[in-house]
């Protein structure tokens, strides 16, 4: 396999960091992008210098590896679709909206002999790799407490610009969902195996356009005995960005935070014993809230170098960083935080294995 051929499903905001990310990896052919709409597909695989293709023909056009952009109840479909076509798979987050569904996902991808990888592009930040590496080599010992927030700021015309946005039919979910499912993916990265959560929600905000959550607290049990909290929110202005804590058993520290939102995520503090450093993530102060397109482009090199990765596990015959089993490690936890969220009472985090079976 010399040149990977590759294509784009879905046009819509972050479409536009793969097709990049494949237009400008050697080795790889950005050959075609596919959307719902004819136009839009169009438009946007002019702008890549691909071709156009209907989403029954793309599967017909020889791919080897395949990004699927497309709203996240719809990712089965096309997973699916290219896992019987033999073609591997990079699938936006989240990887579904219920683990059926993604172990349906998982479950076709083995049976094919396809590689399906999930992008979650902020585990390719330095700063994340680098607390990942102090749990590694014992510079912080095993996590025992953990701490994300996701304080965001979000228009109304952000929900209110695409039909399947804000609905818990074809969203998903909101702010968890949607934008906390990233730090949420590195909490449990970082701290493992998730077991219980406890969690609330309100739409405090964005009700007149949306029936999901717009904010949310949680609090999160690992296998460990490490405990984690978590709040998000999109009702800010403006907004704070994210940051991820966590305390290992040696009494280390180390944090990240991601000012303003999209932007790379720096180290915060690193509160380890001889080596102690801590900064302001909003150095001289906040900035306006950027435009999604600008957020979305900020996080570009990052898509880049999940794709790049993902590009070499496909020619190495190896399993890529992200794998669909390993994302649907974050939608079990969010599985949970939604059901305590509706039953009031602290709720068990589904077992990968009752749902993803081949």
């Amino acid at each position: 396999m010399t040149v990977l051929r590759a294509g784009v499903v879905g046009c819509g905001n972050v479409a536009g960091n793969h097709a990049a990310a494949y237009r400008d990896l050697p080795g790889v052919e950005l050959v075609a992008c596919s959307d719902v709409d004819p136009a839009r597909a169009a438009a946007f695989a002019a702008r890549y210098g691909a071709a156009a293709a209907t989403p029954e023909e793309l599967f017909d056009l020889g791919l080897d590896v395949v990004s699927v952009c497309t709203p996240h109840p719809t990712h089965e479909a096309v997973v699916t679709q290219a896992a019987a076509h033999g073609v591997h798979v990079l699938c936006e987050k989240p990887i579904a909206i219920d683990l059926g569904a993604a172990a349906r996902m998982v479950a076709a991808c083995e049976a094919a002999g396809v590689t399906l990888g999930v992008l979650f592009q902020r585990r390719f930040w330095p700063a994340a790799q680098r607390i990942r590496a102090a749990i590694d080599d014992g510079t912080l010992g095993e996590p025992i407490l953990g701490h994300a927030s996701v304080l965001l700021h979000r228009d109304t015309s952000y929900y209110t610009a695409d039909a399947w946005r804000g609905t818990w039919a074809t969203d998903g979910g909101g702010v968890l969902m949607t934008q906390a499912v990233h730090n949420i993916d590195l909490l449990q990265w970082f701290l493992g195996e998730a077991v219980e959560v406890s969690a609330a929600h309100a739409t405090v905000k964005h009700g007149a356009a949306i029936e999901v959550e717009d904010t949310a607290v949680a609090t999160l049990r690992f296998a460990s005995g490490a405990l984690a909290t978590l709040s998000a929110s999109t009702a800010l202005t403006p907004g704070l960005g994210t940051r991820v804590q966590v305390t290992g058993r040696t009494g280390a520290t180390a944090g990240l935070a991601e000012y303003p939102e999209g932007a790379e995520a720096r180290i915060d503090v690193w509160a380890v014993p001889g080596a102690e450093a801590v900064t302001s993530p909003f150095g001289p102060g906040l900035s306006a809230d950027l435009p999604l397109s600008e957020i979305n482009g900020s996080l570009a090199p990052f898509h880049a170098l999940q794709v790049a990765e993902f590009a070499d596990a496909v020619r190495d015959g190896r399993d890529p960083a992200v794998t669909g089993r390993e994302a649907a490690k974050s939608l079990a936890i969010l599985t949970a935080l939604y059901a305590s969220a509706r039953s009031g009472r602290p709720e068990r985090v589904p077992s990968l294995n009752e749902e993803i079976t081949v």
